[in-house]
């Protein structure tokens, strides 16, 4: 069984980006707005706002996007290698 990279990295990019969102509109209704502040180090441009919001989930898409892809692939590789 094969993974197929773009499906795996779409699914967990939007899934990312989903977080990403929630987590900075609760952060921006029950807490202090301080709790995500790192990351502003991970995501340049990212604020505890509803614009970081948007900027996170971009980031967030694209970043899972990578790793799932990355996943699949060296899942991939690893099966063939393996079991020949």
């Amino acid at each position: 069984m094969n993974l197929r990279a773009r499906a795996l990295g779409l699914s967990l990019g939007i899934s990312l980006g989903l977080v990403v969102v929630i987590i900075t509109f609760l952060d921006m209704s029950y807490g202090e707005g301080n709790t995500l502040i790192v990351l502003r180090f991970i995501m340049p441009g990212y604020t505890v706002t509803a614009a970081g919001a948007l900027v996170g989930l971009l980031y967030g898409i694209v970043e899972g996007f990578l790793l799932g892809a990355l996943v699949a692939v060296l899942y991939n590789w690893f099966q063939k290698v393996l079991y020949k």
